[in-house]
């Protein structure tokens, strides 16, 4: 059921790489909503992905560029600016990757320039992006900006490795990015602490399914999917939540708030006595 909630708003919504993307649903939602946006990724992924696909479905065109470039992510703006007809009201960045987890570097063995570019692709891209719309003035006073995060920000969980330090970072930049553009522009900045999710990316890290299973064990409404992760995205978009800034916002059906769990517990209990 459509609300409106984004009606005559014009977005970028980067990061859909196919069908399982939370930035696909992010975009059809979106789109369903009322909005009109630009799709983007790095001109790499756009080639293993179906982005094509959902410009389609959506009505949207696609803009190439590679996150790590401020050259591209200006053009990425001034195009999305012509193209919708006026500046931007929200942004989706959904935008990551660690080089060490993806060929399996241990975290007592990384390699130190995978790592730089891990956190120039994952985290300083965002503020790549506040830091270019703000000096484009690309976007519209009450705009709102989102990225996904991931409670490896605060915790540790090992097979994460050093997109831990990426998300950390990511955080923190909107916070500090979204004090700024809230004092010159009222634009607000959040993150998503999303449930582990079984997106292409998710499930390229060795031992997810596993834990995916524990957290939807963990969380005593389990795991959000990626459909309600963007369904929370599209209310940080709208209008419902103009005073709603610099926050971490944990979507994770409780887990984040759980010690433990009664299904845990019974778990290692029957481990014990086997």
């Amino acid at each position: 059921m459509a609300y409106g909630l984004l009606k005559g708003k014009r977005g970028i919504i980067s990061g859909a790489l196919d069908e399982n993307s939370i930035a696909w649903k992010v975009a059809l939602k979106a789109k369903e909503e009322g909005a009109i946006f630009t799709l983007t990724n790095a001109p790499i992924a756009m080639r293993m992905g179906a982005i094509n696909d959902l410009a389609a479905l959506c009505d949207a065109q696609v803009i190439p560029a590679d996150a790590t470039s401020v050259e591209d992510i200006e053009n990425l703006f001034t195009q999305s600016v012509e193209i919708l007809g006026g500046k931007i009201d929200f942004v989706l960045h959904s935008i990551g990757m660690s080089l060490n987890v993806r060929k399996g570097k241990s975290y007592g063995d990384l390699n130190y320039e995978w790592m730089q570019k891990g956190l120039d692709i994952s985290a300083i891209s965002l503020h790549k992006f506040l830091q270019v719309g703000e000096k484009l003035d690309a976007i519209n006073d009450w705009g709102s900006v989102v990225a996904l995060s991931y409670i490896a920000a605060q915790r540790t969980y090992s097979f994460y490795s050093d997109m831990g330090e990426a998300k950390a970072m990511l955080e923190s930049i909107a916070r500090s990015y979204g004090y700024r553009y809230g004092k010159a522009k009222n634009v607000r900045v959040n993150t998503i602490s999303q449930s582990p999710t079984k997106t292409k990316a998710g499930s390229g890290i060795a031992g997810f399914d596993a834990f995916y299973d524990f957290a939807e064990k963990m969380s005593p409404l389990g795991n959000a999917s990626a459909d309600d992760c963007a369904n929370y995205a599209i209310t940080l978009f709208s209008d419902l939540t103009r005073y709603v800034t610099m926050q971490n916002l944990y979507h994770d059906g409780g887990y984040s708030s759980t010690g433990i769990s009664e299904e845990i517990v019974e778990m290692v209990q029957q481990q014990h006595q086997q």
